[in-house]
């Protein structure tokens, strides 16, 4: 099929019946499993197409929300936070729906705290009734499954939701917390109860979220509206990089959304979870891709800025999807020189960047961004999705983002004030860490993420937890037998010691040490890694050759290879909780872990969680030493 931007956009527009009461089919081939995925691919630089109404409602037609925010006053200060039902309006052409909400947004407040301040928060369940959308799954046929078009496709909703009562496990994503106090999946509370979190916010300036975690339900809970920003604060580095702040600083949570239609096949506002079946017994399903894009609880909204700098705390809260963020000016030119990177997902940067294309936002991934619209008086500009390969705001129905847009930044007039950052300050407590700076006694971990159905029992997306072995200790090859060649010439053999979730808990790290981990991606997807309780740095991702893996044994018949170190991108540079593992490639990453307690690790694509989330606990060296 033509990838050619003007070829695809007649094909949107001549399925198209545009204004208020249309709805655009957009097509999306569906991707297997085994597609490649790249979350860096090179995008076509070319003027895109000017913009235009699609899926049934005008874009830009609503300005951004912005989240209230609480501070708790003074160390040990409470707050509490009440999940309960809402009514919310994501577009103006549509109606109120219902959702679940922390104090009643979408998203939820914007909770702002200093650093090394304690505060309590009461997670006070106030929910009820069924969880607020339609999920149906779309039996998988001849041609494109649409699971990126609205509405559900004759396929019936999934019964089993309406029966699922108000059970949720607040997770503060990114805290450097104790183990209890995490949210662990299991520890839910139904409404009436109370979750009693306790976060001592003794780590970097950062952009954190909060969001529901209960056991088998994130994917749902999430899409609901269960979710919020949570920002650590420090004057010191902040100041030092002279950010923009007060009304110049705003949070945007991104995410891909469906919506339900009604009998003549126009939007109701209705959350619609629609996936596909690819396999009904053992049940395998698609991940869950929306063509709508909500910033802030709001469909394509606008926001009104002055031609000044602006800071934005982003966070990609999808199910699944990776956003490649680039801002293009009225043209439809990138305007990238205008952006600066200044932090990720745990803190600031010693000094802000000015990436040179794309920003890849996986699941669960932040960046802080400076954009200077001193610039662009009076002038439009637009937020958008890049696909790979396609024209910059093209449409891309082939690879899943039948509409690119992200949101309009409408530029004011009057004087501009252009953003000047300083040069790295010694206030800057960021150091970019090398392997050198890893103790040589840290303790080396093994995750593989093998390609789905490696297991005869595992159909489904799963990853391995490893454990070094000699090799004359297990039959070469064999199943969950990996064995792989560094760069240093030395081949490791790893044998298979956990998959299930339930599986006996095989990692416990000493509290206040070092650990390296190393994750190795054998399926072709992208797969955002969320470790609980710490930040970590990416110290190295090198390329693979996977040509010694079997798939039918599921294991290594020769040692896999690394071919050649890959060059980290700013935007892994600084300290991370989430780093993305493709197929063919071993990412290394080094954390500390200050906090005791269980915690776990996991696939943030919220489709697999179930299946690739593994328990881990942290406890003294010296409590350690007593099992000896």
């Amino acid at each position: 099929m033509s990838r050619d931007p003007d070829v695809i956009r007649r094909r949107i527009l001549q399925t198209a019946v545009v204004g208020a009461t249309a709805v655009v089919v957009g097509a999306e081939s569906w991707r297997s499993p085994d597609a490649p995925v790249s979350a860096t691919a090179p995008a076509v630089r070319a003027p895109s197409p000017a913009p235009a109404p699609a899926l049934g409602l005008d874009k830009f037609a609503d300005p951004l929300r912005i989240p209230p925010v609480r501070r708790p006053r003074g160390d040990g200060a409470g707050l509490t936070i009440r999940l309960r039902p809402a009514r919310v309006r994501v577009h103006s052409q549509l109606p109120e729906v219902p959702m679940w909400t922390f104090d009643g947004h979408f998203p939820g407040p914007t909770i702002e705290v200093p650093r090394g301040r304690l505060v309590r928060v009461t997670w006070q369940n106030e929910l009820s009734g069924a969880i607020p959308l339609v999920a149906v799954e779309v039996p998988a046929g001849d041609g494109d499954p649409p699971k990126n078009h609205p509405g559900r496709d004759g396929a019936d909703p999934v019964e089993a939701l309406a029966a699922i009562p108000p059970w949720t496990a607040v997770h503060l994503h990114g805290a450097h917390t104790g183990g209890g106090n995490d949210g662990w999946a299991e520890n839910a509370v139904l409404p009436g109860a109370a979750q009693l979190s306790e976060y001592p916010n003794d780590q970097r300036a950062a952009t954190l979220w909060y969001h529901d975690h209960a056991m088998h339900l994130t994917r749902y809970t999430i899409m609901a509206g269960l979710a919020g920003f949570y920002l650590i604060r420090d004057p010191k580095e902040e100041d030092a990089l002279g950010l923009p702040s007060g009304d110049y600083e705003i949070p945007l949570m991104l995410c891909d959304r469906n919506l339900d239609t009604d009998a003549s096949g126009r939007p109701t506002g209705r959350l619609l979870n629609k996936v596909v079946l690819r396999r009904p017994e053992p049940k395998v399903t698609s991940e869950f891709t929306g063509p709508y894009t909500m910033v802030n609880g709001v469909i394509w909204p606008y926001l009104k800025v002055k031609p000044r700098a602006y800071r934005f705390r982003i966070a990609n809260v999808s199910n699944y999807r990776t956003f490649r963020l680039m801002l293009l000016d009225e043209n439809g030119e990138p305007a990238m020189d205008a952006v600066r990177l200044v932090g990720t997902d745990q803190g600031l940067l010693g000094a802000p960047v000015t990436p040179a294309d794309a920003i890849p936002l996986a699941a669960a991934e932040r960046a802080d961004l400076v954009i200077d619209f001193s610039r662009h008086r009076d002038r439009r500009l637009r937020l958008v999705n890049v696909s790979p390969g396609v024209a910059p705001g093209t449409p891309d129905p082939d690879g899943g983002v039948p509409e690119p847009d992200v949101m309009q930044f409408r530029v004011g007039g009057g004087s501009p004030v252009a953003f000047a950052p300083p040069r790295p300050s010694s206030s800057s407590s960021f150091r970019r860490m090398t392997p050198a700076d890893v103790p040589a006694d840290a303790q080396r971990r093994w995750v593989v993420i093998p390609p789905p159905g490696a297991s005869p029992d595992q159909p489904v997306n799963t990853m391995w937890e490893m454990e070094e072995v000699d090799p004359a200790q297990v039959a070469v090859p064999g199943p969950g037998i990996i064995q792989i060649s560094l760069a240093d010439g030395q081949v490791r053999t790893l044998r298979r010691a956990a998959q299930a979730y339930e599986d006996r808990t095989g990692a416990v790290a000493a509290r206040g040490q070092w650990e390296t981990w190393h994750f190795l991606g054998l399926t072709r997807e992208v797969h955002p890694m969320h470790i609980h309780g710490t930040a970590f740095q990416v110290l190295s991702r090198a390329r693979i050759d996977r040509g010694g893996y079997n798939d039918s044994t599921g294991g290594t018949t020769t040692p896999l290879k690394q071919v050649a170190e890959e060059p980290l991108p700013a935007w892994e540079q600084g300290w991370k909780d989430v780093v993305t593992v493709t197929g063919g490639q071993l990412v290394t990453v080094a954390a500390r872990f200050d906090h005791p307690g269980r915690f776990v690790y996991h696939c943030h694509i919220l489709e697999h969680e179930m299946h690739m989330m593994r328990p881990f606990v942290v406890m003294p060296h010296e409590v350690m030493m007593l099992q000896h």
